[in-house]
């Protein structure tokens, strides 16, 4: 693996791309992401709570979204996940990833509307979606404005369901029916 300190010229970290780059990617190819449903777990390890953040999306209508984010060149799933929930969360969140992750689905957002449940404007991309349990305190970071935390059966409802777009709505519910918890 070469430092960064071998190319001054280029400081950006490994697996980033300038947004020339991600522009030119994103036109080209699907990229890799990963999607985190955050939930609180009883000491049986029943899922008891619901992570959503609450977000102000590029039109100015408040939304609310699971963790999601792009995985880096030479980055480990679950190295990803952890930078992700962090940068989401906070570094108190504590998220127990298992020692091997599975996805609950793989979710495809395309650019093109109702092809798939899941859309995403910008690209195609490929996302291997977890629920992650969260033991810490969790304080909402970069552009999450709050963070909730609800019932798997409030999580559920049509009205929460309508607060999110691009397909989390339905991700949650796919989250909560492989934990056990959809109404």
């Amino acid at each position: 693996m070469t430092e960064t300190a071998d190319f001054p010229e280029d400081p950006r970290p490994d697996g980033w791309l300038t947004e020339r780059e991600l522009a030119s990617a994103r036109r080209h190819l699907p990229l890799v992401y990963v999607d985190a449903v955050p939930v609180r777990v009883d000491e049986s390890g029943d899922v008891i709570a619901v992570g959503l953040l609450l977000r102000v999306s590029s039109v100015g209508a408040m939304t609310r979204a699971v963790v999601s984010g792009r995985v880096l060149y030479h980055e480990r799933i679950r190295d990803a996940l952890l930078r992700h929930i962090e940068k989401d969360l906070g570094p108190m969140a504590l998220p127990q990833i298992p020692a091997s992750p599975q996805p609950f689905t793989v979710a495809e957002y395309l650019p093109t509307h109702g092809v798939t449940p899941f859309h995403d404007p910008r690209q195609h991309a490929v996302s291997l979606a977890y629920v992650v349990p969260v033991a810490g305190d969790c304080q909402p970071q970069q552009d999450a404005l709050d963070l909730a935390w609800i019932t798997p059966e409030e999580a559920c409802e049509s009205q929460v369901q309508a607060e999110m777009t691009g397909g989390h709505g339905y991700l949650v519910r796919q989250a909560m029916a492989w934990v056990g918890r959809q109404p």
